[in-house]
């Protein structure tokens, strides 16, 4: 089972230049399942209904999102209603949707989990206790963890404790790709950070000049996404479908 994890997806331009590319390389690369971490892919911040529609009908399968999920109220009853996205399994019990959920594709069941860091983040559960609950609950091969959070120590705790449990732990939320994609010494594939799909000469996928100004000066800034060209960030696992476990790892960028 190939599984293609991508990089937070910025604004209209990332959501458009994924549409571009995706479809083909799934072609070329053999890709059984798609995840994208969804939660900055509308205008402005946020996630929409639209916006998510939009990467559903490009070719993802799978959403996931992260602290920023809940900053369009459009998107609430979406969350409650619609398969295949999830927010954080470990913000609080009454927010909108589910933290994880498990997707039947026939010949076999994957399971993807949604986590949020606690380290310079906002307030939530504890992720590593959350997901002691989350694997009693679940029976199933093969389990993907996308941990948005902030910290590299953090995530790479999450995935050394996790290590054989799952299949696989990525990380999202800081839009800049680590080097650091390897398989763990119980079978999980882990990577600090798959990056971010959207404008390459940016900050983050905001216009550059917008963020050098209001780290400079402290003052109020409307970040607007950057202008040019793109470029899409992510993770190839191949995981084992009998056992679970991950057999090869890549850390990928699409231009």
């Amino acid at each position: 089972m190939i599984i293609f994890a991508i990089g937070d997806v910025v604004s209209d331009k990332g959501c458009e230049f994924l549409r571009k590319k995706l479809p083909s390389f799934k072609k070329v690369k053999g890709i059984d399942f798609v995840i994208a971490n969804g939660e900055n892919s509308a205008v402005g911040n946020g996630i929409l209904p639209h916006s998510a529609d939009y990467l559903f009908d490009s070719g993802v399968d799978f959403i996931t999102t992260g602290n920023h999920v809940f900053r369009r109220r459009e998107i609430y009853d979406y969350l409650d209603t619609k398969k295949g996205i999830i927010r954080p399994a470990n913000f609080h019990r009454e927010s909108p949707g589910r933290g994880w959920e498990i997707v039947d594709l026939g010949k076999t069941r994957i399971c993807v989990i949604n986590l949020s860091g606690r380290v310079y983040m906002d307030d939530c559960d504890n992720p590593f206790e959350t997901m002691d609950r989350i694997l009693d609950e679940v029976d199933c091969k093969i389990k993907i963890v996308d941990f948005h959070a902030e910290a590299t120590a953090e995530k790479g705790a999450m995935g050394s404790y996790l290590d054989g449990k799952v299949s696989a732990v990525f990380g999202t939320h800081t839009h800049v790709a680590t080097a650091d994609a390897k398989i763990l010494p119980c079978g999980t594939g882990f990577i600090t950070d798959i990056g971010m799909t959207g404008p390459k000469n940016s900050i983050l996928g905001i216009k550059a000049d917008t963020s050098v100004r209001w780290l400079r000066t402290g003052m109020p800034a409307r970040f607007e996404t950057a202008d040019g060209p793109c470029s899409m960030w992510g993770c190839i696992f191949d995981i084992d479908e009998q056992t679970g476990t991950c057999v090869s790892i890549e850390s990928v960028c699409v231009e």
